[in-house]
């Protein structure tokens, strides 16, 4: 080995260890933060990304933008930041579609494991059927049973989203039923089409029908969550509708692209893991459906690739079909 070559190896490890050190850190952010979002405004990631980002701006005191990229069920948007300079700068707030994509597409622009970082799960939620308010039947066996006798649409968020998988599980799989699936670009479109009779059903995370339910806008059919909710004590869970074990969630998180120093994707875990320490802003995340999550990168990344197994499962059992 040459003297210059050595040189240079000992500076690129200086370099290396320095992006690594806490005190690299201290200087992030120095400058405006973008948030990409993969979907529509009004849905619960545009809503969660939206809610951090502004937490983040006074913690940090720079600017956090968030900016919408929809398209290709989140494809899109994931596949931008993947791609983005692994410097802080342009942060990925996504939902579970993130691990879905990797099975319901054949090329879904961007790879998991090497071209994004997992930061922390910032909350999840569980899905909702609803159901438009002009819709004859109150509950979800009296829609299942509409449906066997008639032609019926459900909205979902986009194609591979869970709410898309819930739904095609619950209706072809378990009700032997045909409902034709509508994709919409996001989950707050999703809803409107229920709310405005474009469908009959739409199936959706709580975050965007939440008040919507409460206020009888739309009927809330059932809920994919465990027990009832405190915020919707009147909305029967799936499991006391008659399946049992039927659970499901969409969780949001934020990723980096890879690459990104560790220094600052610990500390960015660490500021949205004070926010979630937070009995103030924890009831307030409460209240728009949604349940503090947290954790480390690691614990979070562990996570992710459980959930691609998992919704690799369901696509199979569905027959979702890949592009």
């Amino acid at each position: 080995m040459t003297r210059t070559t050595a040189y240079l190896l000992l500076s690129f490890s200086a370099v290396l260890s320095f992006l690594a050190s806490p005190a690299y850190a201290q200087n992030y952010p120095d400058k405006t933060i973008k948030i990409i979002v993969p979907f529509a405004t009004g849905g619960p990631t545009d809503i969660m990304a939206r809610v951090i980002g502004q937490k983040l701006t006074t913690a940090w005191g720079q600017a956090v933008v968030v900016e919408n990229k929809p398209g290709g069920s989140g494809n899109v948007g994931v596949s931008q930041v993947s791609k983005a300079s692994p410097d802080g700068y342009t942060l990925l707030v996504t939902s579970t579609s993130i691990a879905v994509n990797l099975n319901l597409f054949n090329n879904p622009g961007y790879d998991l494991d090497k071209s994004l970082i997992p930061i922390i799960n910032i909350a999840w939620s569980p899905n909702v059927i609803i159901a438009s308010k002009s819709f004859d039947a109150n509950t979800l066996k009296e829609a299942l049973e509409k449906a066997k006798s008639g032609k019926l649409n459900f909205a979902s968020p986009g194609l591979g989203t869970t709410p898309h998988l819930t739904a095609e599980y619950l209706f072809k799989v378990l009700s032997k039923v045909n409902v034709t699936p509508i994709p919409y670009s996001g989950a707050g479109p999703a809803v409107n089409a229920a709310m405005t009779g474009e469908t009959e059903f739409a199936s959706t995370s709580l975050p965007p029908a939440l008040q919507l339910i409460k206020t009888g806008r739309v009927k809330g059919l059932a809920i994919t969550s465990a027990k009832r909710l405190s915020t919707l004590p009147d909305t029967p869970t799936l499991a006391e509708s008659g399946y049992p074990g039927f659970e499901d969630y969409t969780w949001i998180g934020i990723f980096a692209p890879g690459g990104t120093p560790p220094a600052i994707v610990n500390r960015i875990n660490s500021s949205v893991e004070a926010m979630l320490s937070d009995p103030e802003f924890r009831e307030r995340l409460t209240s728009l459906g949604f349940e503090a999550v947290g954790g480390s990168p690691a614990s979070f990344s562990t996570y992710v690739k459980s959930e691609v197994t998992k919704w690799a499962k369901v696509i199979k059992e569905t027959g979702a079909v890949k592009e």
